[in-house]
């Protein structure tokens, strides 16, 4: 008999990891088969939210996903000391009061937190985040709810720092939102109004309230939040749900934000310089909303249960597919129902699953971490191998991918990784650590490391614009085996990139294949909305077809390319012409050449005319 949930789940994450990494373990303790196991996970799934993605910079620091936002916006380039944790803070005030820097007196949150935190603000500030020059504006972001006890020391910390920068140097946003209940619709303002007073009474005075809607908010709701919150009514930003991101810096800037933080904060910006910055932004803004076409993407991975585990992939995807001219349809495959094992128990979600990969325009297979769902990744990548579908591998994507090609084509049957077999006679990738330090990540490849590319010709080279090397963020513990390189090179499938050393792998691509593309780093890191990574940019335009189209151009995209629009108008262009072809062929003239009208009849001169 199966046991209750309670006498199991102690703990969410370590549950699932353990059922990841043992499960013949939990089957034996609790006398649970597969079945039951895989039921505890969707119930788990709908209970508990587990860690979204973990977001990778340029020094390697591991950083929450907000700081992805940050950079893909702002197109900047943010460091470990941006992200400010509890934990940092206390580490750092701990530090200093062993080494005596405090000369013995008690460590208070007010006032030795309170300055660590205004102190780390006006160090970090200072730091460049594109090229060498010195940032005019900090933003902050403040997380967390108002009253929250795990805030109240960085709110202590701000309302200390307003009067140590000067109020021309200071101004606070607050975010609110204003709920319309579905039975009267009416929007309500007391959640606003009591998060509004509650902060002034920790001693910050918001200078704009962005209120946060479904729907847009009247100007009586408006004013209402400036008489009880105390902002003028131009302070009151409404920002409703918009079809697409990109519309929330146009509205923002319709609504004055740019014009009361150009005041408020003495930036002198000048209106050409907005007025050009804002002109990229509606472009994409209008594209975005011009759309016809859907390409349609495969993603096989084993976190599909939680879309946040792949934000960054999903948001590099949708620059691409923006960037060609076409809307994102993303198909979502836990690649465990790709196996031969739900065959035999769950036909129909098997089949079902295959049937949403075939119907696939291109595929993804993403990174990842422990063997559950590797088998149906290396048959994805056999799949895409075989039927010349366009395919992209990222870290274990394409360790799979090297994986399937040595046991396919290599004829060695055993091949795999020692993450999941550490006996396996043919270790296809091994565990190959940058270094080692003693705490959790220290063994991983992480931050931006530069690939050399080969000299031979590559598709994926000619996307990045032919350089000798680029320079992409990682994260990672396992490697392609270079002992196996020479041989996997001779039977069609190209390691067109690795690092100085010339031990790591760090990119393969198949010969004679449209686009099978794998990558050992991370793209998608680094891929912004008016910058696609290239990596992803050629899965979308292989699965349009058009890829050959773009390098032919040198790897440059056309206005007419960029908008789907253009594809209806070159068909409409070719069946005018096989008409015309057609008509002139009846006639017994060139196409190109003149009709008389006593070389035509009437009703095909119309025709021709038409």
């Amino acid at each position: 008999m199966a046991p209750k949930k309670s006498t199991i789940v102690l703990n969410v994450e370590q549950f699932i990891r353990d059922v990841e990494q043992r499960p013949a373990i939990w089957n034996r303790n609790f006398h649970c088969n597969k079945a039951f196991l895989e039921q505890m996970w969707d119930e788990l799934s709908a209970e508990h939210k587990l860690p979204s993605e973990v977001y990778v910079l340029d020094d390697g620091g591991e950083v929450d996903l907000d700081l992805g936002n940050y950079e893909r916006f702002l197109d900047v380039t943010l460091h470990r000391d941006n992200n400010i944790t509890t934990g940092k803070i206390y580490q750092l005030v701990i530090e200093k009061e062993r080494k005596g820097e405090y000369l013995g007196k008690t460590v208070q949150v007010v006032p030795h937190i309170t300055d660590a935190i205004q102190e780390w603000v006006e160090r970090v500030a200072e730091t460049p985040v594109r090229g060498v020059s010195k940032p005019q504006v900090c933003i902050i972001e403040l997380g967390g709810t108002i009253g929250d006890i795990e805030g109240m020391p960085f709110v202590e910390a701000f309302r200390q720092f307003q009067f140590r920068v000067k109020r021309e140097n200071f101004c606070c946003a607050h975010v609110s939102l204003v709920p319309s209940p579905s039975s009267t619709g009416e929007p309500k303002t007391k959640p606003t109004q009591s998060s509004v007073r509650e902060l002034r009474g920790f001693g910050l005075s918001p200078d704009l309230i962005v209120c946060r809607s479904e729907k847009p908010i009247g100007s009586e709701v408006k004013e209402k939040i400036s008489n009880f919150c105390h902002v003028a009514p131009d302070q009151v930003i409404c920002i409703h749900d918009l079809s697409s991101i990109y519309h929330v810096p146009l509205l923002m800037e319709q609504n004055g934000v740019i014009e009361f933080l150009n005041e408020r904060l003495q930036l002198h910006i000048q209106p050409s310089k907005r007025e050009k910055c804002l002109q990229k932004w509606k472009d994409l803004a209008r594209r975005s909303e011009t759309l016809r076409k859907t390409v349609n993407i495969a993603l096989v991975g084993k976190y599909t249960k939680f879309k946040d585990s792949y934000a960054s992939v999903i948001k590099a995807l949708q620059h691409a597919a923006l960037a060609v001219g076409y809307n994102l349809n993303l198909n979502f495959i836990d690649s465990s129902l790709l196996e031969n094992e739900t065959l035999q128990e769950a036909p129909s979600k098997y089949h079902k699953e295959w049937q949403l990969l075939c119907e696939s325009d291109g595929v993804l297979v993403p990174g990842g971490f422990g063997s559950r769902g590797i088998e149906g990744k290396i048959k994805a990548c056999k799949w895409c191998r075989e039927n010349r579908k366009p395919f992209l591998g990222i870290c274990l994507g394409l360790q799979a991918a090297v994986i399937e090609f040595a046991r396919s084509v290599l004829g060695l049957e055993d091949a795999n990784t020692t993450e999941i077999n550490p006996k396996t006679a043919n270790a296809l990738v091994i565990d190959m650590p940058e270094h080692h330090t003693g705490q959790m990540g220290g063994t991983m490849r992480l931050g931006k490391r530069t690939t050399i590319f080969s000299d031979e010709p590559s598709i994926i080279r000619q996307l990045y614009g032919n350089p000798k090397t680029v320079d992409e963020r990682h994260r990672h513990r396992y490697e392609v085996n270079p002992k196996y390189v020479p041989q996997l090179e001779e039977h069609g499938l190209r390691f067109v990139g690795c690092d100085d050393t010339k031990m790591r792998m760090e990119i393969i691509e198949l010969r004679n294949h449209p686009y099978y593309v794998g990558t050992q780093y991370h793209p998608e890191y680094l891929s912004r909305p008016l910058k696609p990574s290239p990596p992803f940019l050629g899965l979308i335009l292989a699965s349009v077809g058009r890829l050959s189209n773009y390098i032919a151009r040198g790897c440059r995209l056309s206005p007419r390319q960029q908008s789907d629009a253009s594809s209806d108008e070159d068909d409409l262009a070719k069946l005018t012409t096989m008409k015309l072809n057609g008509i002139a062929k009846r006639l017994n003239v060139n196409c190109n050449g003149k009709l008389s009208a006593s070389e035509a009849s009437d009703n095909e001169s119309k025709q021709l005319q038409a």
